[in-house]
């Protein structure tokens, strides 16, 4: 999944690109302002990808001279590439490795969401669900493969996978169930499975347009309290944003709440990368809402 933004030269992959090593410099011009140009590259989490793609439409208005190529392939390639010099930020969804820091990335936050069970809507097991929420032990039970249901999980690494595992106090290669690639992946393998069970970031669980769950997707609630049924206050999944503002609130559980980063290899010197930074996490920010995030 890739999205070159309008304006730019299409040479060919961003690896490609990449490879050329990205440019970037701050001119003057014809009326003594500065002018940014240059270019960059991202790759990473599928969660933040919808989100980037914003960014980098508004960045690239405010500074035509600026293209930026943006590549979803999840958030350990991200960290892989960004760590190799093959793009100049990753899109992780997860905090960094101990590993990751040594090697000199840095993260900044710059957004918050949360990965959801996710259903098919036809599913007979949702009726109940509804009724109890889905605890953490049966959750566990559901990805330890003890369960009728047919469950699925990520083939790719993953933040959406390990802030899962996370929530059920493990990592992400002990998660059992059908391995499907990226985020809309498992939304359309569930679409499609009646007795299929998955997760999903948000972005993918929810329609950005109307912010209603996704068609053929239904989103399994979470017993906070553990006391065996859904209570009034743990029923905030109708739409994107009953959602949102629960986790803003803190009353969904985190994990698999989690805060979102962008990641560079070392400090950053290209003024291209250094003000796309600035910017996300400024002006930036007042995107994030809208297109379902929480914002920093």
């Amino acid at each position: 999944m890739r999205k070159k933004i309008i304006g730019m030269i299409v040479i060919g992959t961003s690896l490609l690109l990449a490879s050329c090593g990205s440019r970037g410099e701050v001119k003057r011009g014809a009326d003594g302002k500065q002018v940014l140009s240059g270019y960059i590259t991202l790759s990473g989490a599928f969660a933040l990808y919808p989100l980037a793609i914003q960014w980098a439409d508004e960045f690239h208005r405010l500074h035509p001279d600026v293209d930026i190529d943006i590549s979803a392939g999840g958030a350990g390639k991200g960290i892989t590439d960004v760590l190799a010099d093959q793009v100049d930020i990753a899109m992780v969804s997860r905090e960094l490795k101990p590993q990751e820091k040594e090697k000199g990335a840095l993260a900044y936050a710059v957004a918050k969401d949360a990965v959801v069970a996710t259903i098919n809507a036809s599913n007979p097991v949702y009726r109940e669900l509804l009724k109890t929420g889905l605890s953490q032990k049966q959750a566990t039970a559901i990805w330890e493969g003890k369960t009728r249901l047919n469950v699925y999980t990520r083939s790719d690494a993953c933040g959406a996978a390990e802030t899962w595992a996370a929530f059920l106090e493990k990592k992400q290669e002990d998660l059992k169930g059908t391995g499907v690639f990226g985020d809309p992946g498992v939304a359309e393998t569930l679409q499609k499975d009646v007795n299929g069970i998955g997760f999903n970031n948000i972005g993918y669980a929810y329609n950005d347009k109307t912010h209603k769950p996704t068609k053929g997707i239904a989103i399994v609630p979470i017993d906070v309290n553990g006391n065996g049924k859904l209570d009034a206050d743990e029923k905030f999944y109708d739409t994107l944003d009953e959602l949102m503002d629960a986790i803003a609130k803190g009353k969904y559980p985190a994990p698999p709440a989690r805060n979102l980063y962008l990641v560079t290899a070392g400090k950053p010197k290209n003024p291209v990368v250094v003000e796309f930074l600035k910017y996300v996490r400024t002006k930036g920010q007042r995107l994030n809402g809208p297109a379902g995030f929480v914002h920093i």
